[in-house]
């Protein structure tokens, strides 16, 4: 059995490799449906040397299927946002412990202490329905943060602007978390200049506005809130950690998570650094259900390992959570 606690304390490439390896074998004796689909391709654990060789399950499957690797009691599913009648994608998750460590120590390893933060999450289109995993974060963050002013605000964003201003004032470290049109709606009523604070978009309009490439939408906000960065989340309902932007257009993966891209021809084939392709995607995290995914997105990975988000596939449907389309 897999000890969680050796994925958390994963410090370098050869640890990432070897745990990558150990869960892929893993999955595949335990997770029917993974089974399946590497059995189509005919790739067993004994062609696997590399984590370049591990079959991608597309992403598609978490609507269709139930993606477990796990016998455990279901303790929350996690669902995917989506247009009325659409199917939405559905994350079964046995443990959700793993779920926190994965994003406390995520954030821990990017921000430093969560106590040192006011967290504000401006969230509007999360709040108003059940599933979210977003919110799941977001509600243990604040508590968390052990500060009276964190919190949740929907419709009252005129008492948001007043606590913004308050706290920045105070010199107190505040981090805002919101969904990109909500933030955008903020900006629009009021102007900030803001010293201290974070402004962190999730991304996404949910259809509520026109789709921006996500260097306008940083400029706008940055205009708006009077900040030199935005920072972006990037995370989905199919996977159990997040990746990072500090504001300079790359995101940073935690230590127990990987992305690489595939050619947009040829979904079996990797690609080399610094050329578009499809986002693969290794959660080590997701230790119960599946940790190797194809995403939909399209997106480009620098020399570094960082990564950018380009857009999305035409024929998949937008799911706002996680990037800006082009």
């Amino acid at each position: 059995m897999i000890n969680t606690q050796d994925i958390f304390s994963i410090s370098s490439e050869d640890d990432f490799n070897a745990m990558a390896l150990e869960i892929f074998k893993f999955q595949f004796e335990t997770n029917s449906v993974y089974r399946s689909f590497c059995d189509l391709l005919y790739k067993h654990p004994s062609d696997i040397k590399r984590i370049e060789d591990i079959p991608f399950l597309p992403i598609q499957f978490f609507k269709s299927h139930q993606v477990l690797s796990s016998n455990d009691p279901i303790e929350a599913i996690f669902s995917s946002s989506g247009t009325t009648g659409s199917i939405t994608s559905k994350h079964y998750v046995t443990d959700l412990n793993v779920y926190k460590e994965s994003f406390r120590k995520g954030f821990q390893q990017f921000y430093g202490n969560i106590e040192d933060y006011v967290i504000l999450a401006l969230l509007p289109s999360y709040l108003e329905r059940q599933g979210s995993s977003l919110i799941y974060m977001v509600n243990d963050m604040i508590q968390q943060s052990k500060h009276p002013e964190s919190g949740f605000y929907l419709d009252n964003v005129s008492e948001l602007k007043e606590q913004l201003i308050s706290l920045d004032s105070q010199g107190k470290k505040v981090l805002l978390i919101g969904v990109s049109f909500a933030l955008l709606d903020l900006v629009e009523q009021y102007q900030f200049q803001l010293n201290n604070t974070i402004i962190m978009e999730t991304g996404g309009m949910k259809g509520r506005r026109k789709e921006l490439v996500r260097a306008e939408l940083h400029a706008i906000l940055k205009q708006g809130f009077g900040v030199l960065h935005i920072h972006s989340e990037y995370g989905m309902t199919e996977l159990l950690s997040q990746a990072y932007s500090k504001g300079h257009g790359n995101f940073e993966c935690s230590n127990w998570m990987r992305v690489l891209t595939r050619d947009p021809e040829d979904a079996l084939t990797l690609q080399s650094h610094e050329k578009t392709g499809g986002i693969n995607v290794i959660d080590l995290a997701n230790i119960n259900s599946c940790s190797f995914i194809a995403t939909q997105d399209l997106g480009r990975i620098a020399l570094d390992g960082s990564f950018e988000i380009i857009g999305r596939f035409d024929s998949s449907d937008i799911r706002g959570c996680n990037l800006m389309v082009l």
